[in-house]
Protein backbone atom coordinates (compact mmCIF):
# COMPACT_ATOMS: atom_id res chain seq x y z
CA UNK A 1 0.00 0.00 0.00
CA UNK A 2 2.82 2.41 0.88
CA UNK A 3 4.49 1.67 -2.48
CA UNK A 4 1.23 2.50 -4.25
CA UNK A 5 0.96 5.84 -2.45
CA UNK A 6 4.61 6.58 -3.27
CA UNK A 7 3.91 5.84 -6.95
CA UNK A 8 0.92 8.18 -6.93
CA UNK A 9 2.99 11.04 -5.51
CA UNK A 10 6.31 10.58 -7.31
CA UNK A 11 5.56 8.94 -10.67
CA UNK A 12 6.53 11.06 -13.67
CA UNK A 13 5.95 10.27 -17.36
CA UNK A 14 8.96 9.31 -19.46
CA UNK A 15 8.13 11.90 -22.13
CA UNK A 16 7.69 15.64 -21.83
CA UNK A 17 4.26 16.27 -20.24
CA UNK A 18 3.45 18.95 -22.81
CA UNK A 19 4.08 16.48 -25.64
CA UNK A 20 1.56 14.16 -23.96
CA UNK A 21 -0.91 17.06 -23.61
CA UNK A 22 -0.63 17.97 -27.31
CA UNK A 23 -1.08 14.32 -28.26
CA UNK A 24 -4.35 13.82 -26.38
CA UNK A 25 -5.64 17.27 -27.38
CA UNK A 26 -5.29 16.31 -31.04
CA UNK A 27 -7.94 13.58 -30.76
CA UNK A 28 -10.22 15.91 -28.79
CA UNK A 29 -10.07 18.50 -31.53
CA UNK A 30 -10.93 15.87 -34.14
CA UNK A 31 -13.95 14.55 -32.23
CA UNK A 32 -15.45 17.94 -31.28
CA UNK A 33 -14.86 19.37 -34.76
CA UNK A 34 -16.62 16.42 -36.39
CA UNK A 35 -19.69 16.86 -34.18
CA UNK A 36 -20.14 20.54 -35.05
CA UNK A 37 -19.50 19.98 -38.76
CA UNK A 38 -22.14 17.21 -38.92
CA UNK A 39 -24.81 19.62 -37.66
CA UNK A 40 -24.25 21.98 -40.60
CA UNK A 41 -24.15 19.22 -43.23
CA UNK A 42 -27.41 17.56 -42.13
CA UNK A 43 -29.63 19.01 -44.92
CA UNK A 44 -27.07 17.91 -47.54
CA UNK A 45 -27.08 14.36 -46.11
CA UNK A 46 -30.87 14.23 -46.18
CA UNK A 47 -30.97 15.36 -49.81
CA UNK A 48 -28.33 12.97 -51.15
CA UNK A 49 -29.62 9.94 -49.21
CA UNK A 50 -33.27 10.50 -50.13
CA UNK A 51 -34.33 10.99 -46.50
CA UNK A 52 -36.60 13.52 -44.85
CA UNK A 53 -35.17 16.16 -42.50
CA UNK A 54 -36.68 14.35 -39.50
CA UNK A 55 -35.15 11.02 -40.56
CA UNK A 56 -31.77 12.68 -41.09
CA UNK A 57 -31.72 13.97 -37.50
CA UNK A 58 -31.08 10.36 -36.45
CA UNK A 59 -27.54 10.94 -37.75
CA UNK A 60 -27.10 13.30 -34.79
CA UNK A 61 -29.32 11.47 -32.28
CA UNK A 62 -27.64 8.10 -32.81
CA UNK A 63 -24.22 9.62 -32.09
CA UNK A 64 -25.45 11.44 -28.98
CA UNK A 65 -27.14 8.34 -27.55
CA UNK A 66 -24.18 6.00 -28.06
CA UNK A 67 -21.75 8.65 -26.77
CA UNK A 68 -23.91 9.19 -23.67
CA UNK A 69 -24.00 5.43 -22.99
CA UNK A 70 -20.22 5.01 -23.04
CA UNK A 71 -19.42 8.14 -20.98
CA UNK A 72 -20.39 6.91 -17.48
CA UNK A 73 -18.75 3.51 -17.94
CA UNK A 74 -15.56 4.64 -19.68
CA UNK A 75 -13.74 5.10 -16.36
CA UNK A 76 -14.43 1.47 -15.44
CA UNK A 77 -13.39 0.28 -18.91
CA UNK A 78 -10.11 2.22 -18.67
CA UNK A 79 -9.36 0.61 -15.30
CA UNK A 80 -10.33 -2.84 -16.52
CA UNK A 81 -8.41 -2.95 -19.79
CA UNK A 82 -5.74 -0.31 -19.20
CA UNK A 83 -6.23 3.37 -19.92
CA UNK A 84 -3.77 3.60 -22.81
CA UNK A 85 -5.25 0.53 -24.51
CA UNK A 86 -8.80 1.83 -24.02
CA UNK A 87 -7.88 5.31 -25.24
CA UNK A 88 -6.15 4.05 -28.38
CA UNK A 89 -9.09 1.72 -29.06
CA UNK A 90 -11.42 4.73 -28.91
CA UNK A 91 -9.23 6.72 -31.32
CA UNK A 92 -9.03 3.74 -33.70
CA UNK A 93 -12.80 3.13 -33.55
CA UNK A 94 -13.62 6.80 -34.13
CA UNK A 95 -11.22 7.00 -37.09
CA UNK A 96 -12.36 3.73 -38.72
CA UNK A 97 -16.02 4.64 -38.29
CA UNK A 98 -15.36 8.07 -39.81
CA UNK A 99 -14.28 6.21 -42.93
CA UNK A 100 -17.46 4.11 -42.81
CA UNK A 101 -19.59 7.25 -42.39
CA UNK A 102 -17.96 8.85 -45.41
CA UNK A 103 -18.49 5.71 -47.54
CA UNK A 104 -22.14 5.21 -46.48
CA UNK A 105 -24.60 5.37 -49.38
CA UNK A 106 -27.79 4.75 -47.40
CA UNK A 107 -29.20 6.34 -44.24
CA UNK A 108 -29.35 3.08 -42.18
CA UNK A 109 -25.65 2.39 -42.87
CA UNK A 110 -24.73 5.97 -41.96
CA UNK A 111 -26.68 5.75 -38.69
CA UNK A 112 -25.02 2.42 -37.81
CA UNK A 113 -21.59 3.90 -38.47
CA UNK A 114 -22.47 6.95 -36.36
CA UNK A 115 -23.52 4.71 -33.44
CA UNK A 116 -20.12 3.00 -33.50
CA UNK A 117 -18.39 6.34 -33.98
CA UNK A 118 -20.20 7.68 -30.90
CA UNK A 119 -18.92 4.77 -28.80
CA UNK A 120 -15.38 5.71 -29.77
CA UNK A 121 -15.85 9.46 -29.42
CA UNK A 122 -17.58 9.20 -26.04
CA UNK A 123 -14.61 7.43 -24.49
CA UNK A 124 -12.03 9.96 -25.69
CA UNK A 125 -12.72 12.95 -23.45
CA UNK A 126 -12.80 11.00 -20.20
CA UNK A 127 -9.49 9.24 -20.87
CA UNK A 128 -7.84 12.48 -22.00
CA UNK A 129 -8.70 14.43 -18.86
CA UNK A 130 -7.56 11.56 -16.63
CA UNK A 131 -4.27 11.34 -18.58
CA UNK A 132 -3.67 15.07 -18.11
CA UNK A 133 -4.52 14.88 -14.39
CA UNK A 134 -1.97 12.09 -13.85
CA UNK A 135 0.71 13.53 -16.14
CA UNK A 136 0.88 16.99 -14.56
CA UNK A 137 1.38 17.92 -10.88
CA UNK A 138 -1.45 19.84 -9.21
CA UNK A 139 0.20 23.25 -9.63
CA UNK A 140 0.50 22.79 -13.43
CA UNK A 141 -2.81 21.12 -14.15
CA UNK A 142 -4.50 24.45 -14.83
CA UNK A 143 -2.20 25.16 -17.78
CA UNK A 144 -2.65 21.60 -19.08
CA UNK A 145 -6.44 21.86 -18.92
CA UNK A 146 -6.16 25.25 -20.61
CA UNK A 147 -4.50 23.62 -23.63
CA UNK A 148 -7.15 20.89 -23.63
CA UNK A 149 -9.88 23.52 -23.29
CA UNK A 150 -8.58 25.39 -26.33
CA UNK A 151 -9.38 22.38 -28.51
CA UNK A 152 -12.81 21.98 -26.93
CA UNK A 153 -13.83 25.58 -27.64
CA UNK A 154 -12.01 26.31 -30.92
CA UNK A 155 -13.30 23.22 -32.74
CA UNK A 156 -17.03 24.08 -32.46
CA UNK A 157 -16.23 27.70 -33.26
CA UNK A 158 -14.66 26.91 -36.64
CA UNK A 159 -16.75 23.77 -37.26
CA UNK A 160 -19.86 25.41 -38.82
CA UNK A 161 -17.77 27.64 -41.10
CA UNK A 162 -15.49 24.77 -42.18
CA UNK A 163 -18.47 22.42 -42.57
CA UNK A 164 -20.31 24.92 -44.76
CA UNK A 165 -17.23 25.42 -46.94
CA UNK A 166 -16.61 21.67 -47.36
CA UNK A 167 -20.23 20.83 -48.21
CA UNK A 168 -20.50 23.76 -50.63
CA UNK A 169 -17.24 23.07 -52.47
CA UNK A 170 -17.00 19.25 -52.22
CA UNK A 171 -19.73 17.10 -50.59
CA UNK A 172 -20.78 15.99 -47.11
CA UNK A 173 -18.73 12.75 -47.30
CA UNK A 174 -15.55 14.80 -46.84
CA UNK A 175 -16.57 16.05 -43.39
CA UNK A 176 -15.84 12.48 -42.24
CA UNK A 177 -12.85 11.75 -44.50
CA UNK A 178 -10.86 14.67 -43.02
CA UNK A 179 -10.73 12.72 -39.73
CA UNK A 180 -8.56 9.96 -41.25
CA UNK A 181 -5.12 11.70 -41.30
CA UNK A 182 -5.77 13.30 -37.88
CA UNK A 183 -6.85 9.97 -36.39
CA UNK A 184 -3.85 8.07 -37.78
CA UNK A 185 -1.44 10.74 -36.49
CA UNK A 186 -3.14 10.65 -33.09
CA UNK A 187 -2.78 6.85 -32.94
CA UNK A 188 0.93 7.03 -33.77
CA UNK A 189 1.65 9.73 -31.20
CA UNK A 190 -0.49 8.05 -28.52
CA UNK A 191 1.42 4.82 -28.94
CA UNK A 192 4.71 6.70 -28.50
CA UNK A 193 3.78 9.26 -25.82
CA UNK A 194 0.97 7.96 -23.61
CA UNK A 195 1.64 5.50 -20.78
CA UNK A 196 -0.20 4.11 -17.79
CA UNK A 197 1.17 5.02 -14.32
CA UNK A 198 2.26 2.09 -12.11
CA UNK A 199 -0.71 2.46 -9.77
CA UNK A 200 -3.14 2.10 -12.69
CA UNK A 201 -1.30 -0.99 -13.91
CA UNK A 202 -1.60 -2.45 -10.41
CA UNK A 203 -5.32 -1.67 -10.35
CA UNK A 204 -5.76 -3.28 -13.76
CA UNK A 205 -4.11 -6.49 -12.53
CA UNK A 206 -6.22 -6.50 -9.37
CA UNK A 207 -9.48 -5.98 -11.31
CA UNK A 208 -8.84 -9.05 -13.49
CA UNK A 209 -9.90 -11.29 -10.61
CA UNK A 210 -13.21 -9.47 -10.08
CA UNK A 211 -16.41 -10.49 -11.82
CA UNK A 212 -17.79 -8.12 -14.43
CA UNK A 213 -20.90 -6.31 -13.27
CA UNK A 214 -23.08 -7.22 -16.26
CA UNK A 215 -26.22 -6.07 -14.46
CA UNK A 216 -24.72 -2.59 -13.97
CA UNK A 217 -23.58 -2.46 -17.60
CA UNK A 218 -27.03 -3.33 -18.87
CA UNK A 219 -28.83 -0.93 -16.56
CA UNK A 220 -26.64 2.08 -17.37
CA UNK A 221 -26.69 1.40 -21.13
CA UNK A 222 -30.47 1.11 -21.32
CA UNK A 223 -31.17 3.85 -18.76
CA UNK A 224 -28.85 6.47 -20.25
CA UNK A 225 -29.89 5.53 -23.80
CA UNK A 226 -33.59 6.01 -22.98
CA UNK A 227 -32.86 9.29 -21.17
CA UNK A 228 -30.83 10.70 -24.06
CA UNK A 229 -33.52 9.67 -26.57
CA UNK A 230 -36.20 11.35 -24.44
CA UNK A 231 -34.26 14.61 -24.20
CA UNK A 232 -33.29 14.69 -27.87
CA UNK A 233 -36.69 13.82 -29.35
CA UNK A 234 -39.01 15.23 -26.67
CA UNK A 235 -39.87 18.60 -28.21
CA UNK A 236 -40.06 17.15 -31.72
CA UNK A 237 -42.66 14.58 -30.57
CA UNK A 238 -44.60 16.87 -28.16
CA UNK A 239 -43.02 15.36 -25.05
CA UNK A 240 -45.46 13.36 -22.90
CA UNK A 241 -48.19 13.73 -25.48
CA UNK A 242 -46.36 11.04 -27.44
CA UNK A 243 -46.66 7.42 -26.18
CA UNK A 244 -43.05 6.57 -27.10
CA UNK A 245 -41.64 9.53 -25.16
CA UNK A 246 -43.78 8.62 -22.13
CA UNK A 247 -42.52 5.05 -22.27
CA UNK A 248 -38.81 5.93 -22.66
CA UNK A 249 -38.99 8.62 -19.93
CA UNK A 250 -40.61 6.27 -17.38
CA UNK A 251 -38.25 3.45 -18.34
CA UNK A 252 -35.20 5.76 -18.00
CA UNK A 253 -36.23 6.91 -14.51
CA UNK A 254 -36.91 3.36 -13.27
CA UNK A 255 -33.71 1.92 -14.72
CA UNK A 256 -31.48 4.72 -13.43
CA UNK A 257 -32.94 4.58 -9.91
CA UNK A 258 -32.38 0.82 -9.78
CA UNK A 259 -28.90 1.31 -11.30
CA UNK A 260 -27.97 3.82 -8.56
CA UNK A 261 -29.08 1.40 -5.82
CA UNK A 262 -27.27 -1.52 -7.46
CA UNK A 263 -24.00 0.34 -8.02
CA UNK A 264 -23.95 1.87 -4.53
CA UNK A 265 -23.91 -1.61 -2.98
CA UNK A 266 -21.67 -3.38 -5.52
CA UNK A 267 -18.05 -4.22 -4.51
CA UNK A 268 -16.64 -3.32 -7.96
CA UNK A 269 -19.15 -0.88 -9.49
CA UNK A 270 -19.16 0.14 -13.12
CA UNK A 271 -19.77 3.73 -11.95
CA UNK A 272 -18.42 4.54 -8.48
CA UNK A 273 -21.25 6.76 -7.23
CA UNK A 274 -19.73 6.90 -3.74
CA UNK A 275 -17.20 9.38 -5.15
CA UNK A 276 -20.02 11.94 -5.03
CA UNK A 277 -19.66 11.95 -1.23
CA UNK A 278 -16.37 13.82 -1.75
CA UNK A 279 -17.34 17.47 -1.25
CA UNK A 280 -15.15 18.80 -4.05
CA UNK A 281 -16.19 16.24 -6.58
CA UNK A 282 -19.91 16.30 -5.70
CA UNK A 283 -19.96 20.10 -6.01
CA UNK A 284 -17.95 19.99 -9.24
CA UNK A 285 -20.35 17.48 -10.83
CA UNK A 286 -23.32 19.73 -10.05
CA UNK A 287 -21.50 22.79 -11.40
CA UNK A 288 -20.51 20.87 -14.55
CA UNK A 289 -24.13 19.78 -15.04
CA UNK A 290 -25.46 23.34 -14.93
CA UNK A 291 -22.49 24.71 -16.89
CA UNK A 292 -23.27 22.19 -19.63
CA UNK A 293 -26.90 23.33 -19.71
CA UNK A 294 -25.93 26.98 -20.15
CA UNK A 295 -22.91 26.54 -22.43
CA UNK A 296 -24.50 24.09 -24.86
CA UNK A 297 -27.87 25.83 -24.62
CA UNK A 298 -26.54 29.28 -25.52
CA UNK A 299 -24.37 27.81 -28.30
CA UNK A 300 -27.54 26.35 -29.84
CA UNK A 301 -29.76 29.42 -29.26
CA UNK A 302 -27.54 32.07 -30.87
CA UNK A 303 -27.10 30.48 -34.33
CA UNK A 304 -30.76 29.38 -34.21
CA UNK A 305 -31.82 32.99 -33.56
CA UNK A 306 -29.61 34.28 -36.36
CA UNK A 307 -30.86 31.78 -38.93
CA UNK A 308 -34.56 31.76 -38.03
CA UNK A 309 -35.15 35.44 -37.24
CA UNK A 310 -32.36 37.34 -39.01
CA UNK A 311 -32.12 35.12 -42.11
CA UNK A 312 -28.44 34.16 -41.74
CA UNK A 313 -27.07 31.14 -43.57
CA UNK A 314 -25.50 28.37 -41.49
CA UNK A 315 -22.03 29.45 -42.63
CA UNK A 316 -22.64 33.11 -41.76
CA UNK A 317 -24.06 32.14 -38.36
CA UNK A 318 -20.91 30.10 -37.81
CA UNK A 319 -18.83 33.19 -38.61
CA UNK A 320 -20.55 34.97 -35.69
CA UNK A 321 -19.39 32.23 -33.31
CA UNK A 322 -15.84 31.88 -34.67
CA UNK A 323 -14.29 35.04 -33.10
CA UNK A 324 -15.68 33.96 -29.72
CA UNK A 325 -13.82 30.66 -30.11
CA UNK A 326 -10.53 32.46 -30.61
CA UNK A 327 -11.35 34.74 -27.67
CA UNK A 328 -11.86 31.62 -25.55
CA UNK A 329 -8.55 30.21 -26.74
CA UNK A 330 -6.70 33.35 -25.61
CA UNK A 331 -8.52 33.47 -22.28
CA UNK A 332 -7.83 29.77 -21.66
CA UNK A 333 -4.14 30.63 -21.66
CA UNK A 334 -4.71 33.57 -19.28
CA UNK A 335 -6.85 31.48 -16.92
CA UNK A 336 -4.29 28.67 -16.92
CA UNK A 337 -1.53 31.09 -15.94
CA UNK A 338 -3.72 32.75 -13.29
CA UNK A 339 -4.81 29.54 -11.55
CA UNK A 340 -1.76 29.18 -9.30
CA UNK A 341 -1.76 32.86 -8.33
CA UNK A 342 -5.24 33.26 -6.78
CA UNK A 343 -7.92 31.24 -5.02
CA UNK A 344 -9.46 28.98 -7.72
CA UNK A 345 -12.84 29.19 -5.97
CA UNK A 346 -12.79 32.97 -6.33
CA UNK A 347 -11.90 32.54 -10.00
CA UNK A 348 -14.97 30.35 -10.54
CA UNK A 349 -17.21 32.77 -8.62
CA UNK A 350 -16.02 35.78 -10.64
CA UNK A 351 -16.26 33.72 -13.84
CA UNK A 352 -19.91 32.92 -13.14
CA UNK A 353 -20.77 36.55 -12.39
CA UNK A 354 -19.13 37.85 -15.59
CA UNK A 355 -20.72 35.05 -17.64
CA UNK A 356 -24.15 35.88 -16.19
CA UNK A 357 -23.69 39.53 -17.21
CA UNK A 358 -22.56 38.46 -20.69
CA UNK A 359 -25.60 36.22 -21.17
CA UNK A 360 -27.96 38.91 -19.86
CA UNK A 361 -26.44 41.33 -22.37
CA UNK A 362 -27.83 39.06 -25.12
CA UNK A 363 -31.35 40.17 -24.14
CA UNK A 364 -30.52 43.29 -26.21
CA UNK A 365 -30.88 41.23 -29.40
CA UNK A 366 -33.66 42.42 -31.70
CA UNK A 367 -34.69 42.03 -35.34
CA UNK A 368 -32.30 44.75 -36.53
CA UNK A 369 -29.14 43.80 -34.61
CA UNK A 370 -26.05 43.97 -36.83
CA UNK A 371 -23.54 41.20 -37.52
CA UNK A 372 -20.81 43.12 -35.69
CA UNK A 373 -22.95 43.63 -32.58
CA UNK A 374 -23.93 39.96 -32.27
CA UNK A 375 -20.32 38.89 -32.77
CA UNK A 376 -19.12 41.31 -30.08
CA UNK A 377 -21.84 40.26 -27.60
CA UNK A 378 -21.04 36.58 -28.13
CA UNK A 379 -17.37 37.28 -27.38
CA UNK A 380 -18.32 39.09 -24.17
CA UNK A 381 -20.59 36.18 -23.20
CA UNK A 382 -17.79 33.59 -23.31
CA UNK A 383 -14.84 35.69 -22.15
CA UNK A 384 -15.00 34.42 -18.53
CA UNK A 385 -15.84 30.75 -19.21
CA UNK A 386 -12.18 29.61 -18.98
CA UNK A 387 -12.11 30.99 -15.42
CA UNK A 388 -14.91 28.53 -14.67
CA UNK A 389 -13.86 25.48 -16.68
CA UNK A 390 -10.19 25.29 -15.70
CA UNK A 391 -10.48 25.71 -11.90
CA UNK A 392 -13.41 23.27 -11.71
CA UNK A 393 -11.50 20.70 -13.79
CA UNK A 394 -8.62 21.05 -11.31
CA UNK A 395 -10.57 21.17 -8.04
CA UNK A 396 -12.67 18.07 -8.73
CA UNK A 397 -9.56 15.86 -8.33
CA UNK A 398 -8.73 17.26 -4.87
CA UNK A 399 -9.05 14.66 -2.10
CA UNK A 400 -9.60 11.78 -4.54
CA UNK A 401 -7.01 8.95 -4.91
CA UNK A 402 -5.12 8.95 -8.21
CA UNK A 403 -6.45 5.43 -8.87
CA UNK A 404 -9.92 7.00 -9.20
CA UNK A 405 -8.93 9.63 -11.79
CA UNK A 406 -10.56 7.63 -14.62
CA UNK A 407 -13.87 7.53 -12.75
CA UNK A 408 -13.63 11.25 -11.91
CA UNK A 409 -13.16 12.19 -15.57
CA UNK A 410 -15.92 9.82 -16.63
CA UNK A 411 -18.55 11.24 -14.28
CA UNK A 412 -17.52 14.87 -14.87
CA UNK A 413 -17.86 14.59 -18.63
CA UNK A 414 -21.10 12.66 -18.32
CA UNK A 415 -22.55 15.42 -16.10
CA UNK A 416 -21.53 18.15 -18.56
CA UNK A 417 -22.90 16.29 -21.59
CA UNK A 418 -26.12 15.37 -19.80
CA UNK A 419 -26.52 19.02 -18.81
CA UNK A 420 -25.98 20.01 -22.43
CA UNK A 421 -28.67 17.63 -23.67
CA UNK A 422 -31.11 18.65 -20.94
CA UNK A 423 -30.41 22.37 -21.41
CA UNK A 424 -30.89 22.20 -25.17
CA UNK A 425 -34.13 20.23 -24.80
CA UNK A 426 -35.56 22.51 -22.09
CA UNK A 427 -34.63 25.74 -23.88
CA UNK A 428 -36.00 24.55 -27.21
CA UNK A 429 -39.26 23.60 -25.53
CA UNK A 430 -39.42 26.86 -23.60
CA UNK A 431 -38.95 28.96 -26.75
CA UNK A 432 -41.61 27.01 -28.67
CA UNK A 433 -44.18 27.25 -25.86
CA UNK A 434 -43.29 30.82 -24.86
CA UNK A 435 -43.61 32.00 -28.47
CA UNK A 436 -47.24 30.86 -28.48
CA UNK A 437 -47.93 32.86 -25.31
CA UNK A 438 -46.31 35.99 -26.78
CA UNK A 439 -48.24 35.54 -30.04
CA UNK A 440 -51.54 35.59 -28.13
CA UNK A 441 -50.46 38.65 -26.15
CA UNK A 442 -49.32 40.55 -29.24
CA UNK A 443 -52.40 39.60 -31.24
CA UNK A 444 -54.64 40.87 -28.46
CA UNK A 445 -53.02 44.31 -28.81
CA UNK A 446 -53.45 44.55 -32.60
CA UNK A 447 -56.41 46.87 -33.27
CA UNK A 448 -57.28 47.18 -36.95
CA UNK A 449 -58.42 50.77 -36.56
CA UNK A 450 -55.37 52.03 -34.66
CA UNK A 451 -53.13 54.67 -36.20
CA UNK A 452 -49.99 52.52 -35.75
CA UNK A 453 -51.56 49.51 -37.46
CA UNK A 454 -53.02 51.57 -40.32
CA UNK A 455 -49.71 53.38 -40.80
CA UNK A 456 -47.81 50.05 -41.03
CA UNK A 457 -50.33 48.62 -43.49
CA UNK A 458 -50.21 51.76 -45.65
CA UNK A 459 -46.41 51.69 -45.84
CA UNK A 460 -46.34 48.00 -46.82
CA UNK A 461 -49.10 48.40 -49.44
CA UNK A 462 -47.37 51.44 -50.91
CA UNK A 463 -44.10 49.55 -51.26
CA UNK A 464 -45.84 46.57 -52.87
CA UNK A 465 -47.79 48.72 -55.33
CA UNK A 466 -44.57 50.54 -56.32
CA UNK A 467 -43.13 47.08 -57.00
CA UNK A 468 -45.91 46.46 -59.56
CA UNK A 469 -48.53 44.61 -57.49
CA UNK A 470 -52.24 45.32 -57.84
CA UNK A 471 -53.88 47.21 -54.92
CA UNK A 472 -56.16 44.27 -53.98
CA UNK A 473 -53.25 41.82 -53.91
CA UNK A 474 -51.12 44.32 -52.01
CA UNK A 475 -53.76 44.60 -49.27
CA UNK A 476 -53.89 40.83 -48.78
CA UNK A 477 -50.11 40.49 -48.79
CA UNK A 478 -49.76 43.37 -46.30
CA UNK A 479 -51.95 41.46 -43.84
CA UNK A 480 -49.67 38.43 -44.26
CA UNK A 481 -46.60 40.62 -43.68
CA UNK A 482 -48.10 41.98 -40.47
CA UNK A 483 -48.79 38.45 -39.26
CA UNK A 484 -45.26 37.25 -40.07
CA UNK A 485 -43.76 40.24 -38.28
CA UNK A 486 -45.87 39.46 -35.22
CA UNK A 487 -44.59 35.85 -35.26
CA UNK A 488 -40.98 37.03 -35.47
CA UNK A 489 -41.48 39.50 -32.63
CA UNK A 490 -43.10 36.82 -30.46
CA UNK A 491 -40.17 34.51 -31.14
CA UNK A 492 -37.69 37.31 -30.40
CA UNK A 493 -39.29 37.94 -27.01
CA UNK A 494 -39.01 34.22 -26.21
CA UNK A 495 -35.28 34.24 -26.93
CA UNK A 496 -34.82 37.36 -24.79
CA UNK A 497 -36.60 35.68 -21.87
CA UNK A 498 -34.55 32.50 -22.32
CA UNK A 499 -31.28 34.45 -22.11
CA UNK A 500 -32.54 36.26 -18.99
CA UNK A 501 -33.38 32.92 -17.31
CA UNK A 502 -29.94 31.52 -18.15
CA UNK A 503 -28.29 34.62 -16.67
CA UNK A 504 -30.21 34.25 -13.39
CA UNK A 505 -29.34 30.53 -13.14
CA UNK A 506 -25.64 31.20 -13.66
CA UNK A 507 -25.63 34.08 -11.16
CA UNK A 508 -27.24 31.81 -8.54
CA UNK A 509 -24.29 29.39 -8.88
CA UNK A 510 -21.62 31.99 -8.04
CA UNK A 511 -21.44 31.26 -4.25
CA UNK A 512 -21.28 27.46 -4.64
CA UNK A 513 -17.55 27.13 -5.52
CA UNK A 514 -16.68 28.13 -1.95
CA UNK A 515 -18.09 24.76 -0.81
CA UNK A 516 -15.00 23.14 -2.34
CA UNK A 517 -11.67 22.58 -0.58
CA UNK A 518 -8.44 24.07 -1.87
CA UNK A 519 -5.73 21.70 -3.17
CA UNK A 520 -2.92 20.99 -0.69
CA UNK A 521 0.17 23.14 -1.11
CA UNK A 522 3.34 21.33 -2.07
CA UNK A 523 6.19 21.92 0.35
CA UNK A 524 9.47 22.65 -1.37
CA UNK A 525 12.18 20.11 -0.50
CA UNK A 526 15.80 20.99 0.26
CA UNK A 527 18.09 20.36 -2.70
CA UNK A 528 19.98 17.57 -0.90
CA UNK A 529 16.76 15.75 -0.06
CA UNK A 530 15.51 16.16 -3.62
CA UNK A 531 18.71 14.63 -5.00
CA UNK A 532 18.48 11.77 -2.50
CA UNK A 533 14.97 10.92 -3.69
CA UNK A 534 16.13 10.75 -7.29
Amino acid sequence: MSELVFDELHWKPRHNPWAVAVTVTLATFMEVLDTSIANVALPHMAGSLGASQEEATWVLTSYLVSSAIILPISGWLANRFGRKRFYMSCVAMFTACSLLCGLAQTLPLLILARILQGLGGGGLATSEQAILADTFPIEKRGQAFALYGMAVVVAPAIGPTLGGWITDNFNWHWIFFINLPVGLLSLYLSNRMVEDPPFLKARKEASKHLKVDFMGLGLVALGVGCLEFTLDKGQEKDWFGDPMIRFTAILAVCLLIFFSYWEWNHPDPIVDLKLLKNRNFGTAVFLQLVLGMVLFGSTVLIPQYLQVLLGYTAERAGMVLSPAGFMLMAMMFVAGRTLGKMDPRLMVCCGYIVTALGIYNLTRLDLTTSFASVTEWRMLQVIALPFVFIPISTLNYVGVPATKSNQISSLSNFARNLGGSAGTALLTTYIARSSQVHQSALAANVVSGSAAYNGFMDRVKEALIKGGMAPAGASRLAIGEAYQLMLRQASMLSYKNAFAILAVVILALSPLPFLMRLPPKRVAKPAAEEMAVH
